[in-house]
């Protein structure tokens, strides 16, 4: 709900985004300066792509608007080069040279807009042995390190979605990377690239675990650390029901209050003892197992044992802390996630449901003035 003499179009409202359509991370990042309040123009190509889903549902698409160019076409750059002139962000998510084969690379984009943030989004990198290569988000965290920590020591490592590559070390670097440069040409006038690469966002992600690598305070393996499930009060523990409970009672006084509330205080001088952590995990486990997730939701949820219910993605939004804060929304009869963070005074939501392909053609050239997008739609 808006509120009385506030900017509810967001931090980034005046803002212009053009945005070379792509998958994963590229839609991702522009979708949160969308949410933002950016205005981001889709440049889609004719006959769509994409996920592989109905673009009505496809909600990294929210709060942006569509126009088709075929960059392939003679005048199909010119295009595109006239929304970067009036842009001060672009984001493509190309293979290394396939923009300024289209006409469309750093040099013609700053030609054209001396200001404009050129916002790179790759797996591997602008250069680098790799960097012709294709790959996917399991490639990238792989060779920095970061799958092999998640997982069971005795079992391969984990696949965390695309969650920890895709998003976290490519949609939010980028992102960063951007309002940096942002601010940077608001100063001193002048653009420049940002090369986000999934593999230097992902390593950079585990800084602190190198940190302790070379400490000597974390071993080089899977399943043997405090934060990687090795440690039994840091870990997922099966309920009767086959449901899930997440423990992360690190501290002394939230591991009190834990293993009294599971009744285990007996077993409580385990915790420093490492030679009796698969001692402790087993009585924990089997303590567990006594009761369903529901239960034990119950017993802690008014502690600070640091304790959670593990949710499916269609529970999350009915817990009752995220469904009061409004965690989730619901927007054209799709349940997701509202835009974060939060703001006082440029509130943001979502504004739009996801453009269609080449819907907003005609709003967009009125609005940036470019007039020749309309003959590009009318051919």
């Amino acid at each position: 709900m808006a509120v009385p003499g506030k900017d509810v179009r967001g931090p980034l409202a005046g803002v212009r985004v053009v945005e070379l359509a792509g998958i994963g991370p590229g839609p991702f990042a522009a979708m949160l300066l969308a949410d933002l309040g950016a205005d981001v123009v889709r440049v889609d190509r004719p006959g769509g792509g994409g996920l592989a889903i109905n673009p009505e549902y496809d909600v990294t698409n929210r709060n942006k608007r569509s126009v088709i160019v075929d960059l392939k076409a003679a005048d199909g750059a010119d295009r595109v080069l006239d929304l970067v002139e009036r842009a001060d962000v672009l984001i493509e998510g190309y293979r290394p040279g396939v923009a300024e084969r289209l006409g469309v690379g750093p040099d013609a984009c700053h030609t054209r807009n001396p200001r404009l943030v050129y916002g790179r989004m790759t797996g591997w990198g602008q250069e680098g042995p790799l960097a012709q290569r294709a790959g996917h988000d399991i490639a990238y965290i792989a060779i920095t390190g970061t799958l092999g920590m998640i997982g069971n020591p005795d079992e391969p490592p984990a696949i965390p979605a695309n969650l920890v590559g895709d998003y976290a070390g490519g949609s939010l670097y980028l992102v960063v990377g951007i309002l940096a440069a942002l601010h940077h040409a608001r100063v001193h006038g002048e653009g420049q690239v940002v090369d986000a690469a999934i593999v230097d966002g992902a390593a950079h992600l585990s800084t602190m675990i190198h940190g302790m690598l070379a400490a000597g305070g974390w071993q080089d393996r899977r399943g043997a650390n405090l934060l990687d499930g090795g440690c039994p009060f840091y870990g997922t523990y099966e309920t009767a029901d086959g449901g899930y409970m997440a423990v992360g009672s690190l501290e002394q006084q939230f591991y009190d209050e834990f293993v009294a509330l599971l009744g285990l205080t007996e077993a409580a001088p385990a915790r420093k003892d490492l030679a009796r952590w698969d001692e402790l995990r087993t009585a924990v486990a089997a303590r567990f197992k006594e009761r369903t997730r529901d239960e034990w939701t119950a017993v802690f949820e008014d502690s600070d044992a640091c304790v959670a219910p593990v949710l499916s993605l269609r529970e999350a939004p009915e817990h009752p802390h995220l469904a009061a804060r409004g965690t989730f929304t619901d927007h054209g009869g799709i349940t997701q996630p509202a835009p974060a963070p939060r703001f006082s005074t440029t509130p943001t939501h979502v504004r739009s449901g996801p453009a269609q392909p080449g819907a907003d053609t005609a709003e967009v050239a009125r609005d940036w003035d470019v007039p020749a997008l309309n003959e590009e739609e009318h051919r």
